[in-house]
């Protein structure tokens, strides 16, 4: 079973909590990276460890929430490897795993339905990485990567 990486800022808390107890029900094994309260922290913060947890080969995935899951996602596409993806839907999150081969997944925190995000997050989850043609396209995402670090 995958390991998972999680994180959030403090609007993302109580979501990610939730998303804990589905990782655990679905058999998932998971390290949370914080936050652990209400008390306000930076997001981009939990998105480096996150995003340097899931390049370091130690976990499969991740998933980040802040407010929106726009910063979280901002933060964590800057760490070489990350491709992280924000999504609001289950075809979202379909497509960024086929097609873009996303390793965290970004969400919202805020007046979330818990539903659709499980639902969301269990497509992430599952959904493999088509390659072929889409291959060619992750590839240049990586080039991109190597040629901003020159």
């Amino acid at each position: 079973m995958k390991h998972i990486a999680i994180g959030c800022d403090h609007r993302g808390l109580e979501l990610k909590e939730r998303i804990i107890s589905f990782l655990q029900s679905e058999g998932y094994s998971h390290q949370d990276f914080g936050c652990y309260s209400t008390e306000p922290v930076d997001y981009p913060d939990i998105a480096q460890k996150v995003g340097e947890a899931v390049v370091s080969s130690n976990f499969d995935q991740g998933i980040l929430i802040c407010n929106t899951g726009i910063g979280m996602c901002m933060a964590a596409n800057k760490i070489k490897g990350v491709r992280a993806a924000l999504c609001n839907s289950v075809f979202a999150a379909q497509r960024a795993r086929q097609h873009n081969d996303a390793n965290v997944l970004c969400l919202a925190g805020e007046d979330a339905d818990t539903n659709l995000v499980l639902e969301i997050v269990k497509v992430f989850l599952t959904t493999d990485f088509e390659g072929g043609r889409h291959a060619r396209r992750v590839n240049k995402i990586r080039a991109l990567e190597s040629d901003a670090s020159q």
